[in-house]
């Protein structure tokens, strides 16, 4: 017993651990825990919108420009970009002399990706083994690709059709937040540790996409910054998480209280003021002594096509709609142009002064379809109509007063 127990220090002193030796059953178990915690975090995370979201509106779901990954891979209609995404890839690839040997790296680790990849996707994807392996590998580094392009001007080509014809860049990042058109987070990853790093570039994959995405990203840019680093399933996912709000509401305290408030200018009639405040989320809401406090939101092309997919993300597989509960306050708020006006006036909204009706159109189609079966802001809710009781019988009792005088 003291020999073992000697023998036991020894081997911590020369910095072997006691359970350096793992037999083969060992091995048998981490591997079959690994496989069941991938199979978890990989089930399921990329789908088809449903069609009662689609209602007719295929454009903010379907790819008009580039397809990533396999829902609209091979479309006649997409074929055009498909020549820019090889020539990414072997840009990318050949930025270092040994292209094959790098080359022969990321099919050996997407092979080894497969299985867990196609788990990924919400349907059985009709490709094979080396069509999907490759699909992955083009898609992939064409994304890194673009991403390195965008932050360091000296790696683009003299002429470069994504960069050079007006708004195609707008396109392409719209087309690549599509939540019908995306690959998992850990296949792009993994292609980054293998491929060429540019000198120039010391950001993570992470902080690439941010800056390639953050014109298009609504809320405080400084606060979306702080929390682009956290994970997701894949680049849509990524963002949805910049968007969680950082505080829970609080929670409604009776029971069938009304789940729906007034538009901004009838609040505004009641006494309610609107306030422009910065926060750490876009969410994050309050409403504190009569003072609505909501952060900024900036209007723009993309805007309608971005909260879709974020909403269709909750659709499938969100315990609480975030997002989705957000759309619906701001739609329950605006009803017509005259509530855009307040709220631009206050710099709640950002938009141009000639687009208000299409912004009230905006929110209005975002929630046609919509069933928010968790409203995240039902106590929020309750909070405004208590305070407008109470307002109603402060002014009634102080009228009372003055006729009994």
């Amino acid at each position: 017993m003291e020999a073992s127990t000697y023998k036991t220090r020894e081997q911590l002193k020369s910095g072997h651990h006691i359970l350096g030796e793992i037999t083969q059953a060992d091995e048998d178990l981490v591997s079959s825990i690994k496989e069941k915690m991938e199979n978890i975090s990989s089930s399921n995370t990329i789908f088809r919108v449903p069609e009662k979201l689609r209602n007719g509106n295929e454009k903010v779901y379907v790819p008009n420009e580039v397809s990533i990954g396999p829902f609209h891979h091979g479309k006649e209609t997409l074929q055009v970009m498909e020549d820019h995404k090889w020539q990414y890839l072997y840009a990318l690839l050949s930025r270092k002399p040994n292209l094959e040997e790098i080359l022969n790296g990321c099919v050996k680790a997407l092979r080894e990706l497969e299985q867990r990849a196609r788990k990924c996707y919400a349907e059985e994807i009709q490709l094979t083994s080396n069509q999907f392996v490759e699909m992955m590998l083009v898609d992939g580094c064409f994304i890194i690709e673009l991403l390195f392009k965008y932050a360091l001007k000296g790696l683009r080509r003299l002429g470069d059709p994504l960069f050079t014809t007006p708004g195609m860049l707008f396109v392409i990042r719209w087309n690549i937040i599509l939540f019908e058109n995306q690959i998992p987070l850990f296949i792009l990853q993994r292609l980054f540790e293998i491929v060429p790093i540019p000198r120039q570039c010391n950001q993570s994959l992470n902080e690439l996409a941010f800056r390639f995405f953050r014109n298009i990203l609504p809320g405080e840019q400084e606060v979306v910054t702080e929390r682009i680093n956290q994970g997701g399933n894949h680049l849509l996912d990524l963002i949805s998480h910049c968007y969680l709000p950082t505080y829970p509401l609080e929670q409604l305290k009776q029971s069938g209280s009304s789940k729906v408030i007034e538009c901004a200018t009838k609040l505004q009639k009641a006494g309610i003021k609107f306030r422009k405040v910065t926060a750490k989320s876009l969410l994050d809401i309050k409403f504190v002594d009569g003072v609505f406090r909501i952060p900024p939101l900036k209007i723009h092309g993309f805007s309608e096509a971005l909260f879709a997919n974020l909403i269709a993300i909750e659709e499938h597989h969100c315990e609480m709609q975030h997002i989705t509960s957000y759309v619906f306050l701001m739609n329950t708020l605006i009803k017509s142009d005259r509530d855009v006006r307040l709220l631009r006036r206050q710099r709640i909204l950002i938009s141009d002064e000639d687009k208000d009706k299409d912004v009230y159109e905006l929110f209005h189609k975002l929630c046609e379809d919509v069933n928010v079966k968790d409203l995240y802001y039902a106590g929020l809710f309750e909070q405004i109509n208590q305070y407008k009781k109470r307002s109603w019988s402060a002014c009634w009792d102080n009228l009372k007063h003055k006729l009994c005088l």
